[in-house]
């Protein structure tokens, strides 16, 4: 099947399964930091209730427990929507075509990404301690 194609059913099934209307979002700037923790949070144009939790959670996740990061730039967080055509090429390199988190860890310019995108869809909605407490585990183990 035609990659194009098989990209274009997934991202449809997904704005049909995440029906909510769209809301308007920061973008982030296509930049990488040369060391610290970056987190991704993609989203589409429309997003389910799953996908808000996701933001919401990481946010309050990034806000209670890594101020202190987030404030000497150790730790950045972006909100991306890829359907913006200025964000497509860093949903490109993420490999991103619907919601996804990922937490990338950068030495010297050098990436090493986590797709923790699994984890969220299985714990934002219901279980959102358990998907905090998941989240802050990675961010203190990417951190050290």
């Amino acid at each position: 099947m035609n990659y194009k194609l098989l990209l274009l059913a997934t991202v449809t099934l997904l704005f049909v399964a995440c029906g909510q209307k769209a809301t308007t979002e920061k973008t982030a700037e296509n930049e990488t930091i040369e060391n610290g923790v970056e987190v991704l949070y993609f989203h589409g144009k429309q997003r389910c209730v799953t996908c808000n939790a996701i933001e919401r959670l990481t946010r309050e996740v990034i806000e209670e427990n890594f101020a202190k990061e987030v404030k000497n730039g150790t730790i950045v967080f972006h909100v991306i929507d890829i359907s913006q055509p200025e964000n497509e090429a860093i949903a490109d390199k993420y490999e991103v075509a619907f919601s996804s988190l990922f937490v990338t860890k950068w030495i010297n310019g050098v990436s090493i990404k986590t797709n923790m995108t699994d984890f969220a869809f299985s714990y934002a909605k219901n279980q959102p301690e358990a998907f905090k407490k998941g989240l802050k585990e990675k961010l203190d183990e990417v951190l050290n």
